[in-house]
């Protein structure tokens, strides 16, 4: 069975992104014009780290899933972790 595919990221002023390609197979297995929370798609098997969302689909190939996060996401939690962020 093809596997998930994930896109290197890719970045502009705010946001850093990311497009996952999922086997055409299973995302005939997806809602047709939802975008899935972090819940949905972990449990499609969607594996990242924490802070991505789903913001849209490709329309003409519906098993993209287009992701975005804030850029320094990761690096902000984990000041936000050890109380340095006010």
């Amino acid at each position: 069975m093809p596997e998930i595919t994930y896109s290197e990221k890719y970045f502009d002023e705010s946001f850093e992104y990311r497009h996952v390609t999922l086997p055409r197979e299973m995302a005939k297995l997806l809602p047709k014009n939802g975008l899935l929370s972090e819940e949905e798609w972990r449990a499609i098997g969607v594996q990242q780290s924490r802070g991505w969302v789903h913001y849209a689909i490709h329309r003409p190939e519906p098993h993209i899933m287009l992701f975005k996060r804030p850029l320094n996401y990761e690096q902000n939690q984990k000041q936000e972790k050890n109380g340095l962020k006010g």
